[in-house]
């Protein structure tokens, strides 16, 4: 069973979406941008235990949390609203609703078999629902599927929230649509695993925990309640006469029999407590040894990384009982070195019909091929969409994989990036950046603050080729590079939002040629000189200092020797262009915090100083 496509309206953040899906799939993109909230809406689909909480939805829950339709004031003017009464349909004044539809395809024999008559066909080449005659369906290679929708709304009668999921096609077919109950969601398999709250009650026993699903799944009902519950009954506390509550019950049975007859009340005593089965299921739970004695301690109070383990071990054993099963993971890598990362990743795909993590770990995200990453973007009205990484041809395959984790995984993962012309600038620019925040946070933000990862393009003829690749994602990009000839400089700004080019033969002539003699003094005395420098400038680099600092740059080019000047110079002794491009950024990516400083005006034309 694997689900293909997601449609979604009016939930969270989301005012709209229609999302394909493979059948393994790593969703990534920027904080809030609506990972979560997608399995979210699958979950209110297809999650057993989902709508058994009351209520089920809230207002937090609607799109801007509008749940109320805009009605007509008052004080609009009765003739106006008079004349249009006749006009206005009675759905405008309908209050909004969550939609959700969700189709699901791979079935298994045994699901047609129970979901028969709502059974639908979905074309896998085209992705889209089979519409044509029966005869056809061979020659589509069409797959047995069904929707199911999840609807939920403000009832104003009742003043509380309502959810229910029913059989997509038979909102439109019937007059009262076809229930999607616990038992056909429990067929569908689905998992949903949030980071936060699935380790912390992995082996309880509460309604809906892993150790409760695999017990179903089994098909055992552990007969211990009853017989738990009146050894507990049996068991008296603090009968010791020593301790002395005994004694005081005594005297407290003795005045009541002064007011009252026996039988009213008589024998106090102490006992654990007047537990129930709900009371069972919430305070057992597996204690585990730590270490190498006898000592065992609850398991939620192992560390953060073996309950993690501890649940993986949990999810194979309900896949090896259930094989059709979907798992939704969050945040697989979380307290999770980066070798188990792998092993989840392999154990999830490899037990179930389809895995859908999220996550923003390299080492996760290297285990699924480019058709598998999916980068979710959402805009201002609040469309949610997805895109596939689609290599440039001059960026082959195997460079992507092996380059992965060092050039192109931060900038999948941001949503903005700066492309460098090389590792230079690309350790430059930030560095510049936060040095520039530390002296003075009106004028300058940090790259990181304003949410910009910087990418070394490695040649400036492969930053348009970059540029290209993260614009097509929908991410908003920048470009750095030293004086290009015109075509390349047209080319690189038909891809990127903005491009901060200097005038200058190499970044090194920047630093330098723009900076002060007691910032690279002060640098010089820092600085462990490499020996065949001492030896070229007679163990006395300052005495030629600014050809010795260039000797130097160039001959830690691509390290961080510029970065680290930079980063110990004062706001005047930092290159006027590199400031201008800071106050640009910040402008342009933090509009409300930007400074009203008389020389950002400058920064406007940054990108065309020659």
């Amino acid at each position: 069973m694997q689900i293909v496509r997601v449609k979604i309206s009016n939930f969270r953040g989301i005012a709209s979406a229609d999302i394909l899906l493979p059948a393994h799939a790593v969703l990534i993109g920027d904080n809030n941008v609506g990972k979560s909230t997608l399995l979210e809406a699958i979950d209110l689909c297809l999650g057993p235990d989902r709508l058994n909480r009351n209520p089920p939805i809230e207002e937090h829950d609607f799109h801007l949390s509008r749940y109320l339709s805009e009605k007509p004031s008052a004080a609009a003017d009765n003739a106006e609203a008079s004349a249009n009464a006749g006009a206005e349909s009675s759905s405008s004044l309908e209050n909004p609703i969550i939609e959700i539809e969700l189709t699901v395809s791979g079935l298994s024999e045994e699901q047609r078999d129970h979901f028969s008559d709502n059974i639908e066909w979905w074309n896998p080449h085209t992705q889209t629902l089979y519409d044509g005659d029966a005869e056809g369906l061979d020659e589509a290679a069409a797959l047995p599927a069904i929707r199911v929708t999840f609807q939920g709304r403000y009832d104003e009668g009742e003043d509380d929230f309502t959810g229910k999921t029913v059989y997509s096609r038979s909102i439109a077919e019937d007059e009262i649509p076809s229930s999607f109950s616990k038992r056909d969601k429990q067929k569908c398999g689905f998992l949903y695993l949030r980071t936060l709250r699935t380790g912390s009650r992995a082996l309880s026993l509460e309604r809906g925990s892993l150790l409760d699903i695999i017990l179903r799944l089994k098909e055992l009902r552990p007969r211990m309640w009853e017989e738990t519950i009146q050894e507990l009954k049996a068991l008296d506390v603090a009968t010791n006469p020593d301790l002395g509550i005994s004694g005081v019950l005594e005297s407290v049975a003795k005045a009541m029999k002064k007011y009252v007859p026996k039988e009213w009340g008589t024998n106090p005593h102490l006992r654990v407590s007047n537990l129930t089965r709900e009371h069972l299921r919430k305070v057992i739970t597996a204690f585990i040894a730590t270490g190498e004695g006898d000592h065992a301690a609850p398991f939620f109070r192992q560390g953060t990384g073996t309950i993690n383990m501890l649940v993986l071990a949990l999810l194979s054993q309900i896949a090896e009982d259930k094989q059709n099963v979907i798992f939704a993971m969050e945040e697989v890598e979380t307290a999770i070195p980066p070798y188990a990362q792998k092993r989840i990743v392999h154990e999830l795909r490899s037990l179930s019909a389809q895995s859908l993590v999220t996550s923003h770990s390299p080492y996760v995200l290297e285990e699924f091929a480019l058709e598998e990453t999916l980068i979710l973007s959402r805009n201002a009205d609040g469309l949610l969409t997805r895109a596939t990484v689609q290599l440039p041809e001059s960026v082959k395959p195997k460079r992507y994989r092996q380059e992965f984790r060092q050039r192109f995984c931060e900038g999948l993962l941001a949503g903005r990036v700066l492309v460098a012309e090389g590792a230079t600038e690309a350790s430059s620019y930030p560095a510049v950046a936060r040095r520039l925040a530390e002296l003075n946070s009106t004028a300058y933000s940090s790259l990181e603050a304003l949410g910009i990862t910087v990418i070394d393009a490695g040649t400036d003829s492969q930053l348009a080729v970059m540029a290209k690749l993260y614009r097509d994602l929908g991410k908003r990009v920048f470009g750095a590079c030293d004086r290009q000839t015109d075509e390349a400089k047209a080319a690189i700004e038909a891809e990127v939002e903005c491009l901060y080019m200097h005038d200058e033969h190499g970044f090194e002539d920047l630093v330098l040629g723009n900076t002060t003699q007691a910032a690279m003094e002060r640098f010089a005395d820092l600085v462990e000189w490499p020996p065949h420098l001492l030896q070229k400038f007679e163990g006395n680099p300052k005495a030629n200092l600014f050809k010795a600092l260039m000797d130097l740059f160039l001959w830690a080019k691509g390290g961080w020797s510029a970065a680290d000047f930079l980063a110990q110079c004062n706001e005047d002794e930092i290159p006027k262009f590199l400031k201008d491009a800071c106050i640009d950024l910040k402008a342009r990516c933090s509009p409300e915090d930007s400074s009203t400083d008389p020389d950002q005006s400058d920064a406007d034309g940054v990108a065309d100083a020659a």
